[in-house]
């Protein structure tokens, strides 16, 4: 098998929706198997940016609103997206002050991460912002959000007991975790 090569066959593609955000492109072909097949592919045309934001006692903001695709309440890192030629710091200090109002005086990349990469091709930087400044939040129309400060390990239990499923708020806890048992934060 050449991991460098694509499998699939393609014959045709077409885009079947197209907005600000995203675009759907449906493919037909061969699957790698030889047979008929067709893939759908979600493109994003942001880089999702995530953000723990971490204080000097080990609390962290998580911020909750309603997620319309899964009709439900989510609690989540601070998240947002960032256009793919912005730099993704911009994106990450601009989401952290509109979603929770804070200011943060160190930033460091802690994870990088395909979100779903069965059908999207969508990338995510989370970042650990450190050195936190109180503010005024100053959330999007699209935005009803709800803030909280919780010690890491209570965030970390709502990983554990999947209160928090978001992939990148799981992506991020689950590494700051592994960051306090290694001993790189202090």
């Amino acid at each position: 098998m050449d991991i460098t090569k694509n499998p699939w066959t393609i014959h045709a593609s077409e885009i079947r929706y197209d907005n600000n955000w995203i675009r759907v492109t449906h493919h037909e072909g061969l699957n790698p198997a030889g047979g008929a097949g067709i893939y759908g592919v979600v493109h994003f045309k942001n880089l999702a940016i995530g953000v723990v934001a971490l204080d000097e006692n080990n609390h962290i903001y998580l911020v909750g609103q309603f997620r319309f695709p899964l009709n439900k309440f989510s609690w989540e890192i601070p998240e947002g997206g960032g256009p793919l030629g912005e730099d993704p710091l911009d994106t990450a200090k601009r989401e952290l002050l509109e979603e929770t109002g804070l200011v943060a005086a160190h930033w460091e990349v802690i994870t990088k991460m395909e979100t779903s990469n069965s059908v999207t091709d969508e990338s995510g930087i989370v970042f650990l912002a450190r050195g936190l400044e109180q503010r005024t939040a100053e959330p999007e129309d699209t935005e009803q959000l709800l803030v909280k400060k919780v010690p890491f390990e209570a965030a970390y239990q709502m990983v554990k007991d999947y209160t928090i499923t978001d992939s990148l708020s799981v992506a991020a806890i689950q590494k700051i975790k592994l960051m306090l048992l290694e001993g790189e934060l202090i």
